[in-house]
């Protein structure tokens, strides 16, 4: 009786666990689609549905817009000097107006410019210098840039200017070939009776006057190439010694429709090293080759368009004016690798160097 009560117990049980596991199969069978469904549907890490193949996507950062940390702004391509290798000369006299050049600054500030460098023709033209002087204090105090610099020949400069917006200013750059004055009147940098070199040493004792970081711009070429300059750079001592091989441009210095004819100026990569092997012992020295040049800077030309100078000649895009920072630098031919690599960025504010004024 007891033997055949658990058989049937043995019976039922086997009957519940077979349609549990019939029950089991068929929800198994009902909810893959449903996994399979709610898989597909929840992005993994780092992938989206809408995702591009890789290819696409390396395309997409290739083509990325540069941030423009740093800019040469070209404001005017007017000059009292007639540098014989110019590569940015005066085709036009055209000169924004002051507010419409703050618009201009505020959008690059917006887009990354942390650095700003007021370059020409002549800076100090406009205005006696009022001009670029409103521009100084306007990045420095309504924008609050790290860095501001001009590169002047400096034969303009006053000491009022100084007086007036030096507090604003990180960098004074001075152009100077050649402390030999007969070379800089045969390059191009003499004007009457004024001594190029004479003047240098005056800026730079402003510069230490009114706490003004002082920087030197030389254009090596076929007239200053064997030229010594270790004992007087080093007794300046800028904070960098910007060395340049001078650079053709299409059109601007080389070519049919070009204002000066720089071949006469040009010296070979050699040359350019025996230089600078001559003035290796010079700690503040800033070699820069060609290479290096053509591509690394950010150009912003009187219009505020970017100047590609990757084809070896200058080609504008459209005004960030009109087109914003973002899509017209898209065309500047920036090589933002090249710019780090010749250390285009560098302790660039006079708040952050240790200088003796």
């Amino acid at each position: 009786m007891h033997l055949d009560m658990l058989g049937r117990l043995l019976s039922i049980g086997r009957a519940v666990l077979a349609a549990l596991r019939g029950r089991l199969g068929a929800l198994c069978w009902s909810l893959t689609p449903l996994s399979l469904s709610l898989s597909l549907s929840l992005p993994l890490p780092g992938w989206r549905r809408d995702s591009p193949p890789r290819r696409e996507r390396e395309q997409e950062w290739d083509d990325a817009s540069p941030t423009p940390t740093s800019v040469n702004y070209h404001f005017t391509r007017q000059c009292n000097y007639k540098c014989g290798f110019c590569f940015h000369t005066a085709k036009t006299s055209f000169v924004l107006p002051l507010e419409e050049a703050k618009r201009g600054l505020a959008m690059l500030k917006e887009a990354g410019m942390e650095k700003i460098n007021f370059s020409g023709g002549e800076p100090f033209l406009q205005d006696r210098g009022e001009f670029v002087g409103k521009l100084v204090q306007f990045c420095k105090q309504e924008l609050e840039l790290p860095s501001v610099s001009i590169v002047s020949n400096g034969s303009l400069i006053r000491e009022r200017w100084f007086k007036k917006y030096g507090e604003y200013l990180d960098i004074l750059a001075i152009s100077c070939d050649s402390f030999d004055e007969d070379v800089n009147i045969l390059i191009g940098r003499g004007q009457g009776k004024k001594n190029h070199v004479e003047n240098l040493h005056k800026l730079r004792q402003w510069c230490r006057e009114y706490a003004v970081a002082f920087k030197i711009n030389s254009v090596i070429n076929r007239f200053n190439v064997e030229e010594d300059m270790n004992e007087q750079i080093k007794a300046l001592n800028p904070v960098r010694w910007k060395v340049f091989q001078c650079l053709l441009i299409e059109g601007e210095n080389s070519g049919e429709d070009a204002l000066r004819e720089a071949e006469k100026f040009v010296i070979s990569d050699e040359d350019f090293e025996r230089f600078l092997d001559r003035h290796k012992d010079v700690s503040c020295l800033v070699p820069e080759s060609n290479q290096k040049m053509r591509d690394s800077y950010l150009i912003l030309d009187e219009y505020m368009r970017f100047l590609n100078c990757r084809n070896g000649r200058k080609e504008p895009s459209k005004s960030i004016l009109d087109v914003g920072v973002e899509a017209a630098i898209k065309f500047s031919g920036f090589d933002e690798k090249m710019f780090l690599t010749r250390g285009g960025k560098y302790v660039w504010s006079k708040a952050d160097m240790k200088l003796d004024w």
